[in-house]
């Protein structure tokens, strides 16, 4: 029995014996070795499972290792050979694209809106790279261009605390009394077309008066031997004059011919019929000329009322001209007979002369220069598909259909010329010769800065048509806007959409808050969001009412209202 108990006693040290001081010397040797082994079999699986089940344990050995080879090249200098050890920073996490609806158009819009606050308040527009404000000659000396473009836009998204500080910085700001030469084209479509929008939206008395106040003083540029207006006015002064690169001195197609919706609504809200007599003006002039092949050529002499060179184009020099016949048939109730025949037998001339097959089947609008056929197509141009749908329905005899189905082939042409690059954004021009279709050959062709005619068009085809690829085309343009135009300061265009990588050109438009981001939130917005049947808008964006009487500010009643 003696001799079982100290069995027990060696084997299991921690069992209680009766009297443990009486244990013998090597009994008490053996425990002590035992715990030893115990305490450090537990130190061990410690040190293990620290390192390999612990979280993200590779990086506590990479810390470890890396740490451990500073101190020897420290010592050692690079020949210890850990100088390659540490890792490479990782890849900056992609930008956190918005969500794929209006709202998330809406995101954009306040990421642009917000990033001119910051940097640009009260400056035209935004330097959104180096964060400052930008001017252009445009404007003379007249600021917040972008205030003003936005204010629609800032109300359709229902960002109310934005439209109410740029109403608070317009009431105390906005201030034409100034000795500076302007562009009356500029200043209509983006100044008086904002305003109004804004107080046909809004009901505020403010946007109403600065808007009759600023076509007041753009009617001293109707003062030439035929009323063809200039194309430069220094608003106190009242002297004019055209761009001196422009054909003799001649008057532009598409300024003198994109003043009617504006001062056709300037006169109704502030019963001065001189506004809309000076545009009415206008046509007179154009219907006592002979049209070659029945195309209108870009430039006008405004003191001898003959055409200047002969070239015609959809694009830039010409594009909005065309627009506005078709619009100020719409905004009169279709009761403007002289507008819808106008545009109808244009766009019979113009798919005469200049719209072209390429060889494999794009369909474009090429320029006419003196009865030869440049075969390129501009940016600008590409709006000319939501112009033809807008009108389709409205199309002399049985072309309805077919004007839906230029539409749809101009609309195929124009996302070609955008996935024909490497930033999945379009050229500012592209070609149809030398073997190219939809490319843009010339370096001075390939800058993107922020242009809303391509996305105009997938919107209007959307509301026509409801086929899906148009939202997809639209969405394809967000993410690249995303991609390579949104930077910390705003967004900003670049010069080479062929390029690998952006070179922004560092300068957010404030086109880009009036109209490509107004059509890239009413592309994903439902059909009875500003319905085309109740608005029209101008060439910038900028919704006028043709059939609008009472107004509010109600935010509660907007939705009614846009909706009627």
């Amino acid at each position: 029995a003696i001799m079982r108990n100290w069995d027990v006693a060696t084997l299991l040290p921690f069992t209680a014996t009766p009297n443990r001081k009486s244990a013998s010397p090597t009994s008490f040797r053996l425990t002590e070795k035992f715990i030893l082994l115990l305490v450090f079999s537990a130190f061990i699986t410690l040190c293990f499972g620290a390192i390999f089940f612990l979280p993200d344990s590779s990086k506590l050995i990479n810390c470890a290792h890396t740490h451990t080879c500073l101190h020897l090249q420290q010592d050692m200098g690079a020949e210890s050979g850990c100088s390659n050890v540490i890792p490479p920073p990782p890849p900056p996490p992609p930008p956190p694209s918005p969500r794929r609806d209006c709202a998330g158009c809406a995101s954009m819009m306040k990421h642009a809106w917000g990033s001119y606050r910051r940097y640009a308040w009260g400056s035209n527009e935004l330097r959104p790279v180096s964060k400052q404000g930008h001017s252009s000659n445009l404007f003379g000396s007249i600021k917040g261009a972008t205030i003003v473009d936005a204010l629609d836009t800032l109300y359709i998204m229902e960002m109310f605390e934005e439209f109410d500080a740029a109403t608070d910085w317009i009431e105390k700001n906005l201030d034409f009394n100034v000795n500076a030469e302007v562009s009356v084209f500029e200043v209509n479509i983006r100044f008086v077309g904002g305003l109004l929008s804004a107080y046909y939206l809004s009901g505020k008395e403010v946007y109403r008066r600065k808007a009759v106040e600023l076509g007041e003083k753009l009617l001293p540029a109707f003062k030439t031997p035929t009323g063809i207006p200039w194309a430069l006015l220094n608003l106190k002064s009242g002297i004019g004059r055209n761009w001196p690169w422009a054909s003799g001195g001649s008057s532009i197609l598409a300024e003198y011919g994109t003043l009617h919706l504006e001062f056709m609504h300037l006169s109704k809200l502030s019963g001065n019929p001189d506004f809309a007599q000076k545009v009415m003006n206008i046509r007179k002039v154009l219907n006592r000329l002979d049209k070659p092949q029945g195309l209108y050529p870009n430039y006008l002499n405004p003191n001898s009322g003959q055409w200047g060179q002969h070239h015609v184009s959809v694009g830039g020099l010409g594009d909005s001209f065309y627009e506005y016949l078709l619009k100020a048939w719409l905004m009169s109730d279709k009761t403007d007979e002289e507008g819808k025949k106008m545009y109808y037998d244009a766009l019979q001339a113009i798919e005469t002369n200049l719209m072209r097959k390429s060889s494999s089947g794009l369909t474009y609008i090429a320029e006419w220069k003196g009865g030869l056929l440049e075969h390129k197509m501009g940016h600008l141009t590409c709006f000319a598909g939501g112009m033809i749908a807008l009108g389709a329905d409205g199309a002399p005899g049985d072309k309805t259909g077919h004007q839906m189905e230029q539409a749809a082939e101009i609309a195929r042409t124009c996302h070609e010329s955008y996935a024909r690059t490497a930033l999945k954004l379009g050229p500012e021009a592209f070609r149809f010769d030398g073997g190219v279709e939809a490319i843009a050959t010339r370096q001075n062709e390939k800058y993107f800065i922020l242009r809303p005619e391509v996305i105009e068009t997938y919107m209007y085809m959307w509301r026509f048509t409801h086929d899906p690829k148009y939202r997809e085309w639209g969405w394809e343009a967000v993410q690249a806007l995303e991609q390579h135009c949104k930077v910390e300061g705003g967004y900003s265009g670049v010069r080479d959409v062929y390029a690998s990588t952006p070179n922004h050109d560092d300068v957010q438009q404030s086109f880009y808050l009036a109209e490509t981001l107004k059509y890239l939130y009413l592309l994903f917005s439902d059909d009875d969001h500003l319905p085309f049947d109740h608005w029209v808008f101008n060439t910038e964006a900028h919704p006028l009412g043709p059939k609008t009487s009472a107004r509010t500010s109600d935010p509660v009643c907007l939705s009614l209202q846009l909706s009627v």
